[in-house]
């Protein structure tokens, strides 16, 4: 267990300028413009935030283009990232498809494609649920069939992050030996990609069709279970750090509106019940956070624990920000339920992320799991 959650100088000042950046690239009417696209994500932004600040990069190991940076720091990046729901394929292409190369073990493949990640060349995405929406291997029935040293893959894969415009999509298939990891370049002859319909417009996701495509064989064949199940637990990390700073957007946003808000001659700020909404929030939110931040931390100092963290933050954060967004609409009253006011863009986020990797329900079940329970 970490001694102390204590943020360093150098993460607080990568807080202040990622922050900077965000509110800068993402204001609520950027948000707007981009989630009415068919990309979701605006070009020159995903390369400043690769050659400014380095972002795509940050927990890439600096041999393959890196800054060589951990969890810890981006949580801190994904929770400023959430507060402001800026649009880029940086959830589907760090959290997921990054870590799913690293977690791999394969060097070959990692050097082949995480230089290209680092300096946001690169979008990249891990396809792993299918149809039936579940996040684990044994629900894996994409096959991969190999004629000599080539590899193809028929079946599809659903609820793919930004896989309509990954230009790398690593897909989870089963083979004679078992689960595999696959790296298919996103123009490949057989790959049918199709734009879901989503609850959460600021998120695209994608359905892959795979028609005896080409892929490359990333890490050994069969031995593919233990780096996905590492990585769920740090995607799932990631959304966490994301929903704490969406969270607290919304509580943001519930106080400031309470304050200039004036019914009877006051604030309503002042009445008892918003102050007992703001208050819950408040508890809510902090809670979250710690929860976040703790299961960053495991993953910093190698914990055995990370499993276990990794599912009490995404349960906590999930309920979090989910009971935060539907307040900052009831705080808001008539005008918070208007199609036009952020706060629907914040709720959509919320249960989207709340789904998103497994519901609370289901992250609790395997924290039962986990602790032996």
């Amino acid at each position: 267990m970490p001694t102390a959650m204590v943020f360093s100088e150098e993460q607080e000042e990568l807080r202040s300028s990622v922050r900077r950046f965000c509110q800068g690239r993402s204001p609520s009417a950027e948000v707007r413009r981009l989630m009415e696209t068919a990309e979701g994500y605006s070009p020159p932004v995903w390369k400043q935030m690769a050659t400014q600040l380095g972002l795509q990069g940050l927990a890439i190991p600096e041999r393959h283009g890196g800054l060589g940076f951990g969890c810890v720091e981006l949580g801190i990046v994904l929770e400023e990232m959430g507060r402001t729901l800026l649009c880029a394929p940086y959830f589907a292409t760090v959290a997921m498809a990054a870590n799913a190369l690293i977690a791999s073990g394969d060097e070959v493949a990692c050097a082949a494609h995480l230089p290209g990640i680092a300096a946001g060349e690169t979008i990249a995405t891990l396809a792993l649920a299918e149809d039936t929406g579940r996040w684990d291997e044994e629900s894996v029935t994409l096959a991969a069939e190999r004629s000599g040293s080539a590899w193809t893959l028929t079946g599809h894969k659903s609820f793919v992050v930004d896989g309509s415009i990954a230009n790398l999509v690593l897909v989870a298939a089963r083979t004679w030996s078992g689960i595999s990891l696959f790296a298919v370049d996103g123009g490949a002859e057989g790959l049918i990609r199709t734009a879901l319909p989503t609850l959460d417009q600021t998120r695209k996701l994608a359905r892959l069709e795979f028609a005896r495509t080409p892929a490359s064989l990333v890490g050994a064949e069969g031995g593919a279970s233990p780096g996905l199940s590492r990585t769920l637990d740090l995607a799932a990390i990631a959304l966490a750090a994301e929903q704490v700073g969406g969270a607290q957007a919304c509580l943001d946003m519930s106080v400031e509106y309470a304050k200039v808000r004036y019914q009877f001659g006051r604030p309503i700020g002042s009445f008892q019940a918003i102050k007992h909404r703001c208050a819950d929030m408040l508890l809510e939110v902090d809670s979250a956070r710690s929860a976040a931040q703790y299961a960053a931390w495991a993953v910093a100092e190698d914990s055995p624990d990370v499993p276990v963290a990794a599912s009490l933050a995404k349960s906590t954060c999930s309920e979090a920000y989910f009971h935060a967004a539907a307040q900052n609409i009831q705080i808001h009253g008539g005008i918070g339920f208007t199609w036009e006011h952020d706060a629907h863009l914040y709720f959509k986020r919320a249960k989207s992320s709340q789904l998103f990797l497994g519901d609370a329900a289901y992250h609790r079940e395997h924290l039962a799991q986990r602790i032996g329970v």
